[in-house]
């Protein structure tokens, strides 16, 4: 082999050696620019998932929105803000006023014992009842269950005053009624389940609807605020002509009927 192609073979193999290096050098800086490129934009989406998370977190819950909701009254309502809700006939002369709240576990006790007395009272015309729904327990207990249910009792009210109360009656029923801790009635599903046990809202679609879309959710707080400012502190409390009904202890609601019945008479004749 000769000087000369002993030296052209050497310059080619360094050119060969340049080549390959600026590939490499090339390559490296193409990996170094997506890693980079790849990190910012993963601190984008962390910084984007905080900024999403932290304005979730931020948004207004579904109830606190529903306090400036448009607000619809349900039929056979009348009052302020549709609050008054009367139940009975018309001649009656007296009114018993009943204040509840859905998720009250003395209330169920109350509506499973005295109950079927009250009804039948009210159906003999002795006396016409108002209704003051409550939502306290929400707050005490956590949850939604009270809002939600008075909610759709506002749906089965605007199918009428009779649907209204059986339904009230059977969700405070021994098979329906949740315990106080378990916020089952804030689920729709089991609302209405509860509720196809009530001959007028069985399938009855538009009640249906009227549940899942919260559309008397409005009215259920401003019902919950006609509570609040009545100045009665628990439920279930009774009163009439602005007394209250109490049971032989002269505290709390008549748990008995024998304790209702003469709690009734003597607020008949005042």
């Amino acid at each position: 082999m000769s000087k000369r192609n002993s030296q052209s073979a050497k310059t080619a193999a360094r050119e060969r050696l340049r080549v390959e290096r600026e590939r490499a050098a090339k390559r490296a800086k193409v990996r170094r620019q997506v890693i980079v490129a790849a990190s910012a934009v993963a601190v984008l989406a962390a910084a984007g998932g905080i900024g999403y998370a932290v304005v979730q977190a931020n948004k207004p819950g579904h109830w606190e929105e529903a306090k400036t909701a448009t607000l619809v009254k349900p039929a056979n309502t009348s009052g302020k803000n549709g609050t008054t809700v009367v139940v009975g006939k018309s001649t009656a002369k007296k009114t018993l006023e009943m204040y509840e709240d859905p998720r009250c576990p003395i209330c169920s006790q109350f509506e499973q014992t005295v109950g079927p007395t009250v009804k039948s009272d009210l159906d003999a015309g002795k006396f016409k009842i108002q209704y003051i729904g409550a939502t306290f327990l929400d707050n005490t207990m956590s949850g939604e269950g009270s809002k939600n249910a008075l909610s759709a009792l506002g749906a089965a009210l605007d199918v009428s005053p009779e649907a209204f109360f059986e339904y009230k009656t059977a969700m405070y029923s021994a098979k329906w009624h949740p315990e106080e801790t378990k916020d089952k009635f804030k689920s729709d599903d089991y609302l209405i389940e509860v509720a196809d046990t009530v001959p007028a809202l069985k399938g009855n679609a538009e009640f249906q609807k009227a549940v899942k879309d919260g559309t008397y959710d409005r009215w259920a707080l401003e019902m919950s605020k006609v509570f609040d400012k009545s100045g009665v502190s628990g439920t279930p409390t009774l009163k009439m002509d602005g007394k209250t009904l109490t049971g032989s202890d002269g505290k709390n609601a008549p748990m008995t009927v024998a304790d209702f019945n003469t709690a009734l008479a003597a607020a008949l004749k005042g």
